[in-house]
């Protein structure tokens, strides 16, 4: 399967907080129309990651003032995101034609069913070399 890659930047100018301009710019990829290039997906992820987590919030009781201590939360939560959560933009129908919500690892097919809590909790990372 091919996949070519495309990346493109959006650049906001303000002026005394107004919002001014918006350039798109296409750093690599071919075909990218002007129109596909917005940001909406990864400020709804980031609102997602901010409305899911106290830790990353400043004016929480839960607030990570230990760098290390967010990083732990942050991993556990990008996995459970991405191995254990349905996800409403990601459906499927099942076996017997019920229609779920499947997760990003499983639409990426890195596993084959949703991972309970327990299986995360479980799993044991093995670190490899990449050469």
């Amino acid at each position: 399967m091919f996949c070519s890659l495309r990346y493109a930047q959006v650049v906001k100018t303000r002026k005394n907080g107004v919002l001014e301009k918006v350039e798109k710019k296409i750093i690599f990829g071919e075909d990218i129309d002007q129109r596909e290039i917005s940001t909406t997906l990864l400020e709804r992820q980031n609102l997602t990651f901010r409305q899911d987590n106290n830790r990353v919030s400043r004016k929480t009781i839960g607030f990570s003032k230990m760098k290390e201590w967010l990083e732990y939360q942050m991993k556990l939560y990008c996995t459970h995101f991405n191995f254990c959560r349905g996800h409403g933009g990601l459906r499927y129908k099942d076996e017997r034609g019920v229609e779920c919500k499947n997760t990003p690892a499983r639409e990426a097919r890195i596993i084959e069913s949703k991972w309970t809590l327990r299986e995360l909790l479980k799993f044991r990372c093995v670190k490899t070399s990449i050469g």
